[in-house]
């Protein structure tokens, strides 16, 4: 059933974006950034809701109240392709930070451009640090949260963390807080993988970090609130009706924080 489940819904999502496309892509340039991205987010909106209707996926975001007014980098933890459309319901106008390469890809990509993202050219060092750096500062200009995987590529759940620096260079120079975020995304929408898992996505706004710290104790201050979620994400996934499948990093996590003498908890 799983795999007849998510054969439709791999189906129903990619002709409902074809379909989109198709239709809007002769006015979507014409229009101003805040309606382009009032129909990304309409779209996002829909292919939840086919996710839902479809394969039995459902989402739950928690702690909403705890994003702040004005203007906040989003911080999140990437299991999964997912969180690159669904984070459009909670954030409409969001800037997120994507791979320069992917506006290359025909019309999706020219969508990207057109909606005013930051685009970060893969591997490119000192030159993407200033690009990541320069789009964020236009994106906080237009009054618009900021959206960032510090981690820059999807990794499973469970994975032991590999965060990179240029988060800690955004909140030093931007002076903004920073909405630290963790998700079980990966269970049920695995990277690499056709397959949609029913259950509940989980996705959790942890308390932000005011600015003002040094890169150190925003790092260790980052990580740890995003790593403690993942893990009561990852417990609540092993006691989850039905249970998703752990890949083997999720199980090998989820031995350690069961193990007596953890101190993970």
């Amino acid at each position: 059933m799983t795999l007849l489940r998510s054969i439709l819904y791999n189906i129903a999502f990619y002709v409902v974006m074809a379909v989109v496309f198709i239709a809007v892509t002769p006015v979507y340039f014409f229009l101003p950034q805040r309606r382009n991205m009032a129909v990304v987010s309409w779209l996002a909106r829909v292919e939840l809701w086919l996710l839902r209707v479809i394969a039995g996926t459902r989402v739950e975001w928690r702690g909403v109240e705890n994003l702040p007014a004005g203007k906040f980098i989003v911080a999140s933890k990437h299991q999964s392709l997912w969180e690159t459309f669904a984070f459009l319901q909670p954030f409409p106008n969001a800037g997120v930070i994507i791979k320069r390469q992917l506006l290359y890809v025909p019309i999706w990509g020219w969508w990207a451009w057109k909606a005013d993202h930051v685009y970060v050219t893969r591997g490119g060092g000192t030159a993407a640090l200033k690009e990541i750096t320069e789009g964020a500062e236009r994106v906080m200009a237009q009054g618009r949260p900021l959206v960032i995987f510090p981690e820059g590529t999807r990794r499973a759940p469970g994975a032991a963390p590999d965060y990179k620096q240029g988060i800690a260079l955004l909140y030093a120079k931007l002076g903004v807080p920073v909405v630290p975020v963790g998700l079980n995304s990966g269970f049920y929408w695995p990277r690499r993988r056709s397959l949609r898992f029913p259950g509940t996505i989980v996705v959790e706004f942890l308390p932000p970090i005011p600015p003002g710290l040094k890169p150190r104790a925003f790092m260790e201050r980052l990580t740890g609130d995003v790593e403690r979620s993942c893990d009561r994400l990852v417990l609540e996934a092993d006691a989850a009706v039905p249970r998703p499948p752990f890949p083997t990093e999720a199980t090998k996590r989820l031995h350690e924080l069961k193990s007596p003498d953890s101190s993970a908890h």
